[in-house]
């Protein structure tokens, strides 16, 4: 008795927490994803898995494959991959040129940084329309790319700033000393340090990239459907919500699989560590 009031006095209120938000809305959506859209856009039965056979392309109608979820797919991880790979490349040198200046202008270029965040997203998104339309950018792949990366840059900077502000660099001092070249150096001494904060980076504009829809609506267009722009369709204009929240967890269940490789490779102490 003395155990399990232990047990809801700590753990309780925090598996009430995951089951209210987490467990129930995704066993609800699980539900509904082997339901059927029935008239006027509703949800009955009979239980079926055509939703999660259109998931990945079986048109059963006409019994047939139509790979476009996949493209839609395939679309959607390559594009979100690349916009993380720039902010890699842009926002890891910034995180540096950030912490190693003074305080004050440190607090400036931190404060910068985040000054978009004052502003609504959807109004920030429309003003790239205005910036790209006069060189005929707007829609197409490139206007989505960039603008997904100026939406998640700030996510990739702070993660590595936060590193790069607990770096000992008495290791890169050390690796100069015995005589290593400044690149050799660095890769030795500095970067393991940040690599933490790199992944943090990385897993933070990767994972709500995957899910993006607004970006892709107003600068891609049809044309560069991404698959959360195919998940808001049927929860809003199609009013298929089977199918909606099939794809959805097809969606989920990639981010998981990404958090579970990356557990195997690096270990459940480091993602702890990362949370």
């Amino acid at each position: 008795m003395l155990t399990l009031r232990r047990f809801l006095g700590t753990l309780g209120p925090g598996v009430l927490w995951l089951a209210a938000f987490l467990i129930i809305p995704a066993g609800i959506m699980l539900a509904y994803s082997l339901l059927t859209r029935t008239d006027l856009a509703q949800v009955g039965g009979p239980w079926t898995l055509e939703n999660w056979q259109r998931v990945f392309g079986y048109d059963a109608l006409f019994q047939e494959w139509v790979p476009d979820n996949l493209r839609v797919l395939w679309r959607s991880v390559w594009l979100a991959a690349l916009s993380t790979l720039l902010c890699a490349v842009m926002g890891y040198p910034l995180a540096f040129y950030i912490a190693r200046q003074d305080e004050r202008r440190r607090s400036l270029l931190l404060l910068l940084l985040i000054i978009p965040f004052w502003t609504n997203f959807l109004i920030r998104v429309y003003a790239w329309i205005l910036i790209l339309r006069p060189f005929d950018l707007v829609p197409s792949v490139t206007a989505t790319f960039l603008g997904m990366v100026y939406a998640f840059l700030p996510f990739f900077v702070l993660p590595v700033y936060a590193s790069v502000e607990k770096v000992d660099w008495r290791l890169l001092e050390a690796a100069q000393d015995l005589g290593a070249p400044p690149a050799r150096a660095f890769l030795a001494g500095v970067f393991p340090q940040t690599l933490p904060g790199l992944i943090a980076g990385a897993l933070l504009t990767f994972i709500p990239a995957m899910g993006m829809f607004v970006v892709s609506d107003l600068l891609g267009g049809a044309r560069t459907a991404l698959i959360g722009n195919l998940i808001q369709n049927q929860f809003g204009q199609a009013g298929d919500w089977p199918y909606g929240s099939a794809l959805s967890f097809l969606l989920m269940g990639l981010v998981l699989l990404g958090l579970l490789a990356y557990t195997r490779l690096a270990g459940r102490r480091r993602l702890e560590d990362l949370l």
